[in-house]
């Protein structure tokens, strides 16, 4: 019995095009309205990971969102971590 390996080589069309949307995405991301520049796009395979720092949860969930449209067909992961903007609870006590 012979086993055939049923992954795409690397550089077809299919993962040229991906490495395009997602370059097109990095820096549409940039110069948008949200000026992210935290945020890093890679492609794994077939999906695509997002990870970085975003300033905000509204910030994310728009990120996320222009992803799913410019990445359509790819999974999306989003690792995006919130920056903690709360001030602290109590001072700090210096001695």
């Amino acid at each position: 019995m012979t086993d055939h390996d049923t992954r795409r080589p690397p550089d077809t069309p299919a993962d040229l095009n991906l490495d395009y949307r997602v370059a097109h995405l990095a820096e549409h991301l940039a110069a948008g309205p949200l000026g992210e520049l935290g945020v890093r796009l890679v492609a794994r395979g077939d999906a695509v990971q997002l990870t970085g720092t975003v300033p905000s949860t509204q910030c994310r969930d728009e990120i996320l969102t222009m992803a799913r449209e410019e990445l359509a067909g790819h999974p999306v992961h989003c690792d995006l971590l919130v920056a903690g903007t709360a001030s602290p609870g109590q001072g700090e006590d210096l001695t």
